[in-house]
């Protein structure tokens, strides 16, 4: 019985078969394994700089299973370079997460899609929403609180991250000139100029770490410095009815929710926790009034939470929205843990001095 000839692949043939093969090897090595970002804020220094690209693991906290199946490879939200969407959402699946090394620990840095992207407010699926990386505070069952920019959990103080950056006004004989501003260890992120008052005095808002602070009130150019730390930002804090009574900086007690905890529904409850049992918990139908919660169309009088929450914060508090905004992170929004910094780039950095090589 004679074999048939292989017909063999021209070189255009070979390339495409190589491509496909190398898109699908990518796509599910980064949907299951690991996957590189890239920090674009200051939020996070100085744990994350801007610029720094990590390798996040996704094994440690187990894969998601893809939700949006309608979707351009290796992309998210965005077509690259164009404001073009890259998935449609009229297939939405249900997601399952696959069982990972371990929980989210309290203190370590967490990768995830925000619940609420204040910044850009379009509703996308779950695994569409924008990433983040800030740190897990607070762990399901925790009570957090701010005492003076000082995080307590459960009563016990916090042990701060290094070079954790608070906001000062900084009025100085005159504007800075570049060295002074290096001379600091200031770069583009940690400060703006808000300008000048009439006497030519330079009026600068500075992220200044505790060192950085003594350093500017020995400066010879210093004429004086304030703590702007308070600022909201022109955003409401989380919860709404907290607004005008909690701060930044002394801010709670707030019970982090989880898995299996039971409430009470009444006026403060629904108030705390409405919104997240109204769009994480996986209900349908649900009402909620002043002091009534309607599920499936029955009356709830106690209601038990379904996934774990979290509560993050950047280390940079005062150049981070994070959960004192937009609120706790549930447990199916959770993506990953950053591992290391494969690359870095200094985007005021000079020649050689454009990769910081130390890190």
């Amino acid at each position: 019985m004679q074999s048939k000839p292989t017909i063999k692949k021209n070189k255009l043939q070979e390339w495409r078969d190589s491509i496909v093969f190398a898109v699908v090897v990518a796509t599910l090595f980064r949907w299951s394994l690991a996957e590189a970002f890239v920090i674009p804020t200051g939020s996070m220094e100085n744990s994350m700089l801007v610029g720094d690209y990590l390798w996040v693991s996704k094994l440690h906290y187990g894969s998601r299973t893809p939700r949006t199946p309608l979707q351009i490879p290796l992309t998210h939200q965005k077509i690259w370079g164009t404001e073009i969407p890259s998935y449609l959402d009229w297939i939405e699946l249900p997601s399952y997460r696959l069982p990972g090394l371990r929980k989210v620990k309290r203190g370590e840095p967490v990768v995830f899609n925000t619940p609420k992207d204040l910044l850009d407010p379009t509703e996308r699926p779950v695994d569409l929403k924008t990433y983040l990386v800030k740190r897990c505070v607070a762990i399901g069952g925790d009570v957090v609180q701010i005492k003076d920019q000082q995080v307590y959990i459960n009563g016990e103080a916090m042990v701060n991250p290094p070079g954790m950056k608070f906001r000062y006004q900084v009025i100085t004989k005159e504007e800075l000139q570049p060295r002074a501003l290096k001379s600091l260890g200031l770069d583009s992120e940690d400060f703006w100029l808000l300008g000048k008052t009439n006497d030519g005095k330079a009026v600068y808002n500075m992220l200044l770490t505790r060192q950085q602070l003594h350093d500017v009130n020995e400066a010879p150019f210093k004429v004086s410095v304030e703590s702007a730390s308070d600022d909201k930002g022109g955003f409401p804090l989380y919860p709404a009815r907290m607004n005008d009574t909690w701060t930044l900086n002394n801010y709670g007690p707030l019970t982090i929710p989880q898995k299996g905890m039971t409430i009470s529904i009444n006026d403060s409850t629904l108030n705390f926790y409405g919104e997240f049992i109204e769009k994480y918990e996986g209900h349908k139908d649900v009402k909620i009034s002043t002091t009534q919660l309607e599920i499936d169309g029955k009356p709830v009088g106690n209601y038990t939470f379904k996934q774990d929450y979290y509560f993050m914060m950047g280390d940079s508090r005062d150049n981070s929205i994070d959960s004192r905004y937009w609120g706790l992170v549930p447990e199916d929004h959770i993506l990953g843990k950053p591992m290391f910094i494969w690359f870095s780039v200094n985007k005021d950095g000079q020649w050689l001095d454009i990769i910081r090589w130390e890190r």
